[in-house]
């Protein structure tokens, strides 16, 4: 069955078209919207989403925090090194990312600022290291004084102060992700404002999200691949908006495949949504029928990307793959920065 290799979902990406930094204005990046009965294509600007999004519909919400994982420091030798941190264990210490991974060995110390360093206490299964942060003060302070906004690695650049705001989404709350929910970095208050005012509900959910997401899938058949874990949380007041809304005949819309990835964590198989938290694991990909959403907004993903997978599940693999080359053939900035598809 097309979709189901790894290899049906590479494309050719022309250079210049990853978008490196955001646009002035958040709604006014372009809106490709994608009618799946028809499977014809527009072209909009996001404001226009709010024409779009009828009374007693519901918009769901992913607001997680991006914190500041980046940590540069250097080795005893002088040498430079990175730590990004994924997420801290019970016990106090990170599971995180480094490099060079080949000198970050059990034992060696990566000085990040007077007072802070971080200590690698063991190499985890997948290669991850486990570290404690050894801070004269608050870690939490320290992290947010001296990490770095954790851009993807396709921005080729180093952060800006501008990122701090713009690589966040105006509706984030509670910090733990190392990535933001893309697709709602276009979203303004006015913009949710206008939306509330016309009739449209709101729930807000949460994935922390974890490098894990954005990791390319490095084996060919896709039900080889694991997904990292990832720590979730729909609240009960979420769960009984979007089962009345579905009661009245309103359809749900998942702002972003971390929303959709949450909601299709706790649905059922009869379509009924439960309130609840852990991890998810969950891997959306062809042939699986998604059940929690009835409209999707996205960015565009990269090759071979779980993300570009779920999307895909959802809008079916030819749509999605014309979608994209649609895309390409029209201008559109891609990834983190770049523009936005809806999915109806």
């Amino acid at each position: 069955m097309k979709g189901d290799r790894t290899g049906d979902y590479d494309y050719h990406l022309p250079d210049g078209r990853i978008a490196q930094s955001p646009v002035e204005r958040r709604d006014a990046s372009r809106l490709m919207v994608v009618h799946r009965e028809t499977g014809a294509i527009e072209h909009r600007r996001f404001a226009d989403l709010v024409e779009l999004i009828p009374r007693g519909d519901v918009v769901v919400l992913n607001t997680t925090r991006v914190f500041r994982a980046r940590l540069l420091g250097r080795r005893d030798s002088g040498a430079p090194a990175e730590i990004f941190l994924l997420r801290r264990h019970d016990d106090g210490r990170w599971e995180a990312m480094v490099h060079p991974g080949g000198k970050l060995k059990t034992g060696r110390t990566v000085h990040i600022a007077s007072g802070f360093d971080a200590v690698i206490e063991e190499v985890t299964e997948r290669r991850t290291r486990l570290v404690r942060l050894v801070a004269s003060g608050d870690e939490v302070t320290l992290i947010d004084a001296h990490g770095h906004v954790p851009l993807p690695p396709y921005i080729a650049r180093g952060d800006v102060i501008a990122d701090a705001e713009r690589y966040q989404t105006v509706y984030a709350q509670q910090s733990g992700s190392v990535a933001a929910p893309t697709a709602g970095l276009h979203f303004t208050p006015e913009l949710l404002a206008a939306l509330a005012a016309r009739g449209v509900e709101r729930a807000d959910v949460l994935l922390h999200v974890g490098a894990g997401t954005f990791k390319p899938v490095d084996v060919e058949s896709l039900a080889d691949h694991v997904m990292h874990e990832e720590w979730y949380r729909v609240p009960p007041d979420a769960a009984e908006r979007l089962n009345a809304a579905r009661k009245c005949g309103g359809k749900v819309w998942c702002i972003g495949t971390t929303s959709l990835r949450t909601l299709e964590s706790v649905v059922d198989a009869q379509g009924v949504f439960h309130a609840g938290e852990g991890e998810t694991r969950i891997f959306i990909h062809p042939p699986h029928r998604v059940r929690s959403a009835d409209r999707l907004v996205t960015n565009f993903h990269l090759p071979r990307s779980t993300l570009l997978m779920l999307v895909a599940a959802f809008a079916g693999y030819e749509l999605a793959m014309h979608s994209y080359r649609v895309a390409i053939e029209e201008g559109y900035r891609f990834y983190s920065y770049g523009d936005a598809m809806v999915v109806l």
